[in-house]
């Protein structure tokens, strides 16, 4: 890769004297020491027995990266050592203190336990090539103590400190000069004559012989064993080094971004971590683990599209980001210049990530009224981004763009756009949703591929309990306003779960896997499933229910769960077999398919009787246009494409191009007649093409006066979006509304 200094090795023995000196510091933003006893072990093991222990990757340091990452020495780095920094760890960290604390015993507890811990190579095991048994540890307890005091107590043990390798080859070479002197005096002191005593001799000589080949292998290790390493240059942009910072780590776990940040805010007097332990409890719902760095994430977002870690470093103040303007030169900026800046985003990335969640958890709105039923919790960061986006921008219709952003959510939801690439994903929609929020032409393909294949969503074995598209049914059963079959009413939803409708119980051998597929489960409460289901059969307490109230309302009820007349006469039958079973799956599942259809697709709402009238007449005046204009320029391709402005061709082009995305049965050639295509005008793109400079002298004697013309559009616009996004009438409206339709009828009637 570009960047690298150095990628090389380093033998044992310097990389000793290396850490010995301090010369390699850890970042604040690397989370602490978290190995285990065994671990270490584990690692020294693998030492001996020659075996590699994976890459280092080092940044070389300077003062400046020091303070920015707020580093601080190796674990048990002895405090009566100045250390000597040159380098960062940026991957190894887990290791290199494993070796420091193994190989130094610097007398600190280790981590998370009461006791210093000593760590041991048993020498007779070790030459025996026993090595499973070779190593050990043991925390310093009085006995071990006095061991580690004395010397002889280990040579006659033939136990080695590993601590003595803190000296390199020298210190050692002492210590095992030492131990074979030891037993080279006891040869000496051994002057019987018996059997036993020779035997004793032979037995010590062995140990004499022993120290050399365990010399041997010390001065191997030491000199030969080659630990591989990258140092990254000292000027490489931190931006990258933030990336990389996210991606490595020994154990394949991606470091965490917010304790990097933590780390490079904090000379800028920003202490993250305080700022999110304020947030946190605002933001207590769900991914309480990722929550803190989609604050970061939302404040990224907003700013510059993208969220993925390279990107987040550009919210540190007067960090410098290099730009690609339209014309090809590049412009350095800076993204946020001062500490109250920060603190203000911040803020505001909490109170729209807080809405958001609101929003997700209301009944009425998303559905997911507890933290487990959130269909992907990834994708809260785009989620609230783009609805801050629409809350501080200036668009005029913000009831449409909510729609949109709901149609997009769930578009994504269906589609398991968000189980990867979710940082990419999130940017590419953030951008996507502005455009679509200004262009009602620029719809996100995702929409499309939506609506074509959701009748082609297994529920019935592909999307088992917890997955995206189970959780989402259920918030549609929520948002559908199901309610409770003992009262009713609406369930109180802090206390209701997803339950059997066929129980588990009693007919799992017959069910199968589907008996706990979201076709046979239902939000209710743990006392209406034990009062009113009591693990009985539905061809039981449906009965009950029936009988017990009014029969109408009982089935009201049921269909606000999805659960049609049809399949109410399914699950009452006697007995109830594996093939009723699968008729009623069949059925539910076509039910909830129509309803992903009208209520989060088309969203059908029921509009107000008193304006059901008024609907009725403005979609006859659309149909006469309609009418009207095919009759006076003809209904062929070729009349279209003469008579329709460029602008209105491109979006009508954009149009059926989206159609065939959603209904691939269908082709070009199905829209090939000026009828076909009209039908993809919005009501003002009649009014353009009407009084078109080449189109006017067909329609003038029709509509006489052009501004009267638009006027009339104006009011029968305005009354028509009032009533399709159910937004309140106002009195003036309805009247310029009525105006407007009284003054189309008349002009039609005539004709």
């Amino acid at each position: 890769m570009k960047n690298v200094e150095t990628a090389d090795k380093i033998h044992l023995g310097s990389l000793i004297d290396e850490l010995n000196k301090g010369k390699y510091v850890i970042p604040d933003f690397q989370r602490e020491f978290e190995w285990e006893p065994r671990d270490v072990l584990d690692l020294i093991r693998s030492i001996f027995m020659d075996y590699y222990i994976g890459t280092l990757l080092f940044w070389k340091g300077s003062k400046e990266n020091y303070k920015m990452l707020s580093c601080e020495s190796i674990y048990g780095f002895k405090v009566d050592r100045d250390p000597d920094p040159q380098r960062i760890v940026l991957d190894g960290q887990q290791r290199l203190t494993a070796i420091y604390y193994a190989f130094f015993n610097p007398g600190k507890s280790f981590p998370r336990r009461k006791n210093p811990i000593a760590f041991w190579v048993n020498i007779n095991n070790l030459l025996e090539e026993d090595f499973e048994n070779a190593f050990f540890y043991d925390r310093i307890t009085q006995h071990y103590q006095n061991i580690l005091d004395h010397d002889d107590e280990q040579y006659k043990n033939h136990l080695f400190p590993l601590a003595e390798m803190q000296e390199g080859s020298w210190g050692t070479s002492d210590w095992i000069k030492g131990y074979r002197d030891y037993w080279q005096d006891n040869v000496e002191n051994e002057a019987g004559v018996t059997e036993e005593s020779q035997k004793a001799k032979k037995e010590f000589q062995l140990y004499v012989n022993q120290a050399k080949e365990f010399k041997e292998i010390i001065e191997e290790l030491l000199n030969k064993y080659y630990i591989s390493y990258i140092e990254l240059d000292r000027d490489i942009d931190v931006a990258k080094v933030c990336d990389i910072f996210t991606q490595v780590n020994s154990k394949g776990v991606q470091l965490d971004i917010f304790d990097l940040l933590n780390a490079m805010l904090r000379p800028k007097d920003i202490l993250l971590k305080n700022m999110w332990r304020d947030a946190e409890q605002r933001l207590n719902f769900t991914a309480q683990k990722k929550m803190k760095i989609y604050i970061l994430q939302v404040m990224s977002i907003l700013e510059q599209s993208y969220c993925s870690p390279k990107y987040l470093y550009y919210l540190v103040p007067e960090s410098i980001k290099t730009i690609k303007k339209p014309d090809g030169t590049k412009e350095q900026i800076s993204l946020i210049n001062t500490t109250e800046e920060f603190k203000e985003k911040w803020d505001d990335a909490v109170n729209i990530l807080e809405r958001a969640i609101k929003s997700l958890k209301n009944p009425r709105d998303f559905g997911a009224i507890q933290s487990n039923f959130v269909p992907y919790p990834s994708i809260i960061p785009a989620f609230a981004a783009i609805k801050g986006f629409v809350e501080s921008s200036d668009l005029k219709n913000k009831l449409d763009a909510q729609s949109k952003i709901r149609k997009w959510y769930w578009a994504s939801i269906f589609t398991n756009r968000y189980s990867s690439a979710v940082e990419s994903t999130s940017a590419k929609d953030f951008q996507d949703l502005k455009e679509w929020l200004i262009d009602d032409d620029a719809e996100p393909e995702v929409i499309a591929e939506f609506i074509s294949k959701y009748k082609s969503i297994d529920l019935l074995t592909d999307n088992q309990k917890g997955s995206a598209i189970y959780n989402s049914i259920f918030n549609l059963f929520v948002i559908n306003e199901a309610r409770d079959w003992a009262t009713f009413e609406l369930p109180e939803y802090d206390n209701i779960d997803d339950h059997h409708i066929v129980p588990g119980s009693v007919f799992r051998e017959e069910g199968g896997p589907a008996i706990n597929s979201i076709l046979n489960r239902t939000p209710l409460s743990s006392s209406t499933n034990r009062n009113i289901i009591q693990n009985r059969m539905p061809n039981e307490y449906l009965k009950e229910m029936l009988e017990n109230n009014d029969q109408n309302k009982v089935y009201d009820v049921l269909s606000s769960h999805l659960i049609s007349k049809k399949a109410v006469e399914i699950l009452l039958r006697n007995p109830f077999t594996k093939t009723d079973f699968d008729a009623f799956l069949e059925e539910r599942q076509n039910t909830i398919r129509d309803a992903i259809e009208n209520v989060l697709i088309k969203e059908k709402v029921e509009i107000p009787v008193a304006l059901q009238e008024l609907n009725g007449r403005i979609e006859k005046i659309e149909l006469a246009l309609r009418d009207l204009i095919i009759e006076k320029l003809g209904n062929s391709f070729e009349n279209y494409k003469t008579a329709t402005p460029g602008h209105i061709q491109e979006k009508i082009k954009k149009r059926i191009s989206t159609e065939l995305k959603k209904k691939p049965h269908l082709s070009l050639e199905d829209f090939n007649s000026f009828g076909k295509r009209i039908q993809f005008f919005d009501l003002f793109e009649y009014y353009d093409l009407i009084v078109s400079k080449t189109n006017w002298p067909n329609f003038e004697a029709t509509f006489e006066n052009k501004e009267q013309l638009q006027t009339r559009f104006n009011q029968l616009s305005s009354l028509r979006n009032a009533i399709r996004h159910t937004r309140e009438v106002s009195s003036i409206e309805k009247f310029d509304g009525e105006a407007a339709i009284a003054w189309f009828s008349k002009i039609f009637d005539q004709l």
